[in-house]
């Protein structure tokens, strides 16, 4: 179905064969790498404009799997470039979505929608298409293609990509513009969906395995085993009294109280530059590698420091719920340690995970243990203790079930967010 009025009865210019084969063409190339989705709408702009086709400004919507947001769209504009926007679950209520043209498309399933914005035909029917008339545009052009792809969607639609086009030429679009743009839509479409699918992909490998996980598994260590040795800084963290909370709380609210630990712990690994690896149960397992942009004897200090961080930050958010939600029971310890690991392929060959395994994960997490007897929100070893020492204080000798031999534990010290940043301690 469309929706348009008269076509522009201007005279063409440039917009050769030639030129909208080759754009055409460009498209097409597209799908068969795996470019960014931004810079390749970007380029396509460019070119229209390169070829004579007046776009002023130019939108591209696509729905998307991601556990924060169920859109996307890209707004472009000659003068400054485009903008990348997420939209987030539920923003089909928002007023900007139910008073938008592209609503209006898919709800009357729509493959083109024109409206004039200025002169005798002018339409301008949304919101969003008074605010383009007063920027100056005259013409307005929204094409949908539909085909199913992975996405959050409780309506049933399949979904698929929305562009919209909007020019300033006096009298609107030509028809050789038009045709141009029309043309190009089913191009844009298939390389559009090549990348979102792909962008998709990454997405649901970022969420469940964690970012550079993600990137490894993505890049071709899929195989049972696949692997190397490498040395951060782990973080290992239990949520206290979890047994007796699951079993006296109800199952929505225990599984609340889930989330809003993990909110703690994990977002704050995550925000000080750490990898999630595990959520284990109520336990999370999270690392810090060194970085090897560091000189070799700032690797292991850096890593100590953000792991540092993170604690500051972990217990900042609790005391923010807590304020907010005084009964909540929302206690946990954290246990810290160095070394040497093995980052990779566990599991049997057709069930696998990406994680970490070595002495050192064991005794982090036996480390932690400890937390609750001796009433401290993290313990860590001597060689944290000693990078950091304003931050920890000796509490002795303690013995790890399958050491032969006690070690010397460190406790968090309730001041130490005195010695970090501003910015760390709010997480601004």
């Amino acid at each position: 179905m469309n929706d348009q009025p008269k076509p522009s009865s201007l005279p063409d210019i440039y917009c050769s064969e030639v030129d909208v084969q080759g754009l055409s063409d460009w498209l097409i190339s597209q799908a068969f790498d795996d470019p960014d989705v931004v810079e390749v709408f970007v380029g396509l702009c460019e070119r229209l404009r390169d070829i004579g086709v007046q776009v002023d400004r130019a939108n591209l919507a696509w729905p998307t799997l991601h556990p924060l947001f169920d859109a996307e769209s890209v707004i472009w504009y000659p003068q400054t470039g485009a903008v990348l926007e997420t939209l987030p679950h539920g923003s089909d209520r928002s007023d900007d979505w139910k008073k938008s043209p592209l609503k209006y498309a898919v709800e009357a399933n729509l493959d083109m929608l024109r409206r004039r914005l200025a002169g005798p035909e002018a339409q301008a029917d949304f919101p969003i298409l008074q605010r383009l008339a007063d920027e100056g545009m005259t013409d307005y052009l929204l094409f949908a293609t539909r085909y199913s792809i992975p996405r959050v969607t409780e309506n049933g639609d399949p979904g698929g990509v929305l562009v919209s086009w909007a020019t300033k030429r006096p009298g609107g679009f030509t028809d050789r513009e038009f045709a141009t743009l029309k043309r190009l839509q089913g191009r844009l479409a298939i390389a559009t969906k090549t990348m979102v699918l792909s962008r998709i992909t990454r997405n649901v490998a970022d969420a469940y395995l964690g970012r550079v996980a993600a990137r490894r598994v993505l890049s071709g260590q899929i195989r049972h085993g696949d692997g190397e040795v490498i040395e951060a800084v782990v973080w290992y963290s239990d949520l206290r009294n979890s047994t007796k909370l699951a079993e006296m709380m109800p199952e929505g609210r225990y599984m609340d109280l889930l989330n809003r630990y993990f909110e703690c712990v994990a977002g704050a690994a995550l925000d000080r530059g750490g990898e999630v690896l595990d959520f284990i149960g109520d336990a999370v397992l999270a690392i810090f590698p060194l970085d090897p942009a560091l000189e070799p004897a700032e690797r292991v200090g850096g890593a100590i420091t953000r792991a540092c961080e993170a604690i500051t930050e972990a217990d900042a958010r609790r005391r923010r719920m807590l304020e907010v939600d005084p009964g909540l029971p929302l206690d946990f310890g954290i246990g810290v340690d160095s070394g040497r690991l093995m980052f990779g392929n566990i599991g049997v060959p057709d069930r696998m995970t990406f994680s970490v395994i070595g002495p050192t994960v064991n005794q982090v997490a036996r480390i932690e243990k400890y937390t609750k007897e001796l009433d401290v929100l993290a313990l860590a070893t001597e060689a944290i203790a000693l990078e950091a020492p304003h931050r920890w204080r000796p509490v002795g000798a303690h013995d790890l079930v399958g050491l032969s031999h006690s070690i010397e534990l460190f406790a968090w010290r309730d001041d130490a967010a005195a010695g970090l940043s501003p910015a760390a301690v709010t997480g601004r």
